[in-house]
């Protein structure tokens, strides 16, 4: 077998959504695995809806992701141009040799007459499908009728009566009747190819060996095994990747937590850990381990492996795989990933008292994004109403005996005094008995927070001075 050569083939009508990264991942880990070729190629042939943002959104995404292809636009390689729009004279070329040969030819109908047609196939129940009435117009006609309009399209004349069979690498033989295909428009000029003919073009253009995409596609695979044959390429094969389903098994949608790879970064998902989440979205290589680095994903991937039912998308899967993969960080790369996600004020602290804080948080963090308002009363007090400062049903009296208490015992310990040191001075003065009435007030004092790390912890990276000036501050509220 020769070298294996896969693509990915996005349109740029929107950010690299997950699905899509999904697939390229796919591709990638096979090609690395297998020693091979990955390509990322542009269909930007719909030119109402492409963008050069969206194609930029691709690119950056895909290489914020580590998924980095050998050939491509930014790439270059030795079957460039690896954008649609900058191959028409291919495509034209591979139309007309169609058109000439009696294989393709030109559909005449109205949009009218076509939705019509549709419309009473749906209310009759039968498939929809396109049979068309000029498919056995003499060329010569049809040529001179070309040169007079420009309301035609061509299509692909699907030959009558034939069983179309391939070896799918997922799910074993799958078979189509091209009598239930039609013949389906394959462009709207000679140099405006639509997707199933451009697709098929570039594919044998770049030399692709294997196509494994997405199981939305199945339905265009014995198109595109048709128009090949027809002109004379060589058969490549397929793999259908399942579909990514969310919790409630419908198909994955916004609702389900589904995001472009764009947002999942700007929320604080780490790069290899939506990889790491991405591989497992219908591939088990089998065990119970569910981390794994991305040289050994590439070692151990192969399609035997991927499932042939629907992928469940479970974000609090996600959610803990991200949390796992920052516990592995050292808070040095933790601040590298984070300096985005914190308040802008903690540029004016040094970083070794950053380090303290994001030190103390790391253990409980599904996602960068939580950083935010986790930390910021290290950066500055944070606002808050007197009634958070009472526990149970306590008297503001007593909350301010219980915080006056609490800074009498903060000036009598040293200023860089250690968290054990609080924890101890502090236990032995508290004595037993409840000591909600004492270390909740000071708690909210000093974070402005219902929930926050213990006060012993944000004593010893506040210091004493600070602890105390917050402590004063909530006397305030309560005086």
């Amino acid at each position: 077998m020769s070298t294996p050569r896969v693509r990915i083939a996005p349109s740029p009508t929107g950010n690299l959504h997950v699905g899509t990264a999904r697939a390229a991942l796919f591709n990638y880990l096979f090609a690395e695995n297998q020693s091979g070729t990955f390509i990322l190629r542009i269909e930007d042939t719909d030119l109402e809806r492409s963008d050069k943002k969206y194609e930029q959104n691709i690119f950056d995404g895909l290489r914020w992701l580590g998924i980095n292809p050998d050939e491509g636009p930014e790439q270059g390689g030795p079957h460039a141009p690896y954008r649609q729009t900058e191959r028409t004279a291919v495509y034209e070329k591979h139309i007309r040799q169609l058109l000439a040969e009696s294989k393709a030819f030109y559909c005449f109908h109205s949009e009218k007459e076509l939705t019509a047609e549709k419309e009473r196939m749906m209310a009759e129940k039968l498939p929809v499908l396109h049979g068309c009435a000029y498919r056995d117009m003499p060329p010569a006609e049809a040529e001179a009728r070309v040169a007079d309009i420009s309301d035609f399209i061509i299509r692909f004349k699907t030959p009558q009566g034939r069983s179309i069979v391939f070896p799918d690498l997922i799910r074993g033989d799958v078979a189509f009747s091209s009598d239930l295909i039609g013949d389906f428009s394959i462009a709207k000029r000679p140099d405006v190819p639509l997707y199933n003919f451009a697709v098929v073009v570039d594919d044998h253009a770049m030399n692709i060996t294997h196509v494994i995409r997405g199981e939305d596609h199945i339905a265009n695979t014995p198109k595109q095994i048709l128009i090949a044959e027809a002109l004379g390429f060589p058969a490549v094969a397929y793999a259908h990747l399942p579909l990514i389903l969310g919790a409630d098994r419908s198909k994955l949608s916004k609702r389900h937590g589904a995001m472009s790879v764009d947002e999942y970064r700007q929320q604080g998902y780490l790069p290899e850990a939506l990889f790491n989440f991405m591989a497992l979205l219908g591939w088990n290589p089998g065990g119970d381990q569910e981390i794994f680095s991305k040289e050994e994903l590439i070692r151990i991937f192969s399609l035997e492996k991927v499932q042939k039912s629907g992928a469940i998308f479970d974000l609090k899967k996600l959610d803990w795989m991200n949390g796992e993969y920052i516990r592995a960080l050292s808070v040095e790369e933790l601040l590298v990933h984070a300096k985005d996600f914190l308040p802008k004020s903690h540029t004016l602290y040094p970083a070794s008292y950053v380090l303290k804080v994001l030190a103390l948080e790391q253990p409980r963090l599904k996602k960068l994004s939580e950083l935010a308002e986790r930390v910021d009363y290290f950066f500055g007090a944070s606002a808050y109403e007197k009634d958070l400062l009472r526990w149970k049903s306590i008297s503001d009296e007593d909350i301010a005996v219980s915080l006056e208490y609490c800074e009498q015992i903060l000036r009598s310990l040293g200023k860089g005094a250690s968290k054990d040191t609080i924890e101890n001075t502090f236990m032995e003065a508290i004595g037993e008995g409840d000591k909600g009435p004492i270390l909740w007030p000071l708690r909210v004092a000093l974070s402005g927070k219902k929930a926050s790390p213990g006060p012993f912890e944000i004593m010893a990276i506040l210091g004493v001075d600070e602890s105390i000036g917050r402590v004063q501050a909530a006397l305030q509220k309560v005086r």
